[in-house]
């Protein structure tokens, strides 16, 4: 594995930047690049900062210049024994050959366990991982709500099923309304009335499409497209027609029989 070169002017803008930290704490650190280790053997007391795959160390809380910075790539996170008793330690261990790894330990169990995961989540490796199993989540998730969608349009279709032709003469002639299961919008009116504000005339030239198609609902679209519906719908228009042509016929026969007459 090649070397990586970095800009520490850059490195160390983007340590003090406002960016949001990933995690942040003291740790206590042995041996590194910038931590020399104390002569008693007791580490050194830093601040760390987590961004990203990055972990910075600082000299305190307030310090401006970063003392190291550890690339959380190609490493593990594992719990560590530290050269001093009584510390909660935790080492990152690099799979290249002849890297040293990086002994840190906290001041609590918690607070161990959380630098842990942390840094454990904190490459790209492990980003990569989690985008793929969302991808495979959404994936599964499609597909169920396609599945859900065909079931329920099957659900629909078989509540919209064609009826009997007896059914269908029968409901024309006495002029009943579509049930509510294959007319669930509810546009046309009961009896075969035509609406109240409306001529004849203006009844005949519409229609009950021509309604539907107003309120903007196509006689044809997905939610009305059962057969005995469709039928029901123009059935009802012709019946209309018909009693309007035998109203007509009926006021006209007075006058021819008037004019029989010698």
């Amino acid at each position: 594995m090649g070397a990586m070169k970095l800009n520490e002017r850059s490195v160390a803008h983007y340590a003090l930047s406002d960016s949001p930290a990933d995690h942040t704490g003291f740790l206590r650190t042995w041996g590194g690049a910038g931590t020399p280790p104390t002569p008693s053997g007791a580490g050194r007391r830093c601040w760390f900062v987590l961004k990203g795959n990055l972990l910075f160390s600082f000299e305190s809380r307030e310090g401006r210049a970063p003392l190291s910075l550890v690339v959380l790539e190609g490493c593990t996170v594992e719990l560590a024994e530290a050269p001093v008793p009584e510390e909660f330690a935790f080492a990152i261990r690099f799979d290249a050959p002849g890297v040293r790894p990086h002994l840190l330990a906290a001041d609590g169990p918690a607070a161990q366990e959380a630098w842990v995961k942390a840094l454990s989540r904190a490459s790209f490796g492990y980003m990569r991982l989690v985008v793929r199993e969302l991808e495979s989540q959404l994936r599964e998730a499609r597909h169920s709500l396609d599945l859900h969608r065909r079931s329920s349009w099957k659900a629909v279709s078989s509540r919209c099923k064609p009826q009997a032709p007896d059914r269908w003469s029968s409901g024309l002639e006495n002029g009943n309304s579509l049930s509510r299961d294959c007319s669930p919008m509810g546009l046309v009116e009961e009896g075969g009335s035509r609406p109240a504000g409306r001529g004849l005339a203006e009844w005949e030239l519409q229609g009950p499409a021509s309604l539907l198609l107003g309120r903007g609902q196509s006689p044809v679209s997905p939610e009305t497209s059962c057969f005995s519906t469709l039928h029901e719908w123009y059935g009802r228009e012709i019946m209309e027609l018909r009693r309007a042509w035998l109203q007509r016929a009926q006021e006209n026969q007075p006058e021819c029989k008037d004019q029989d007459r010698p």
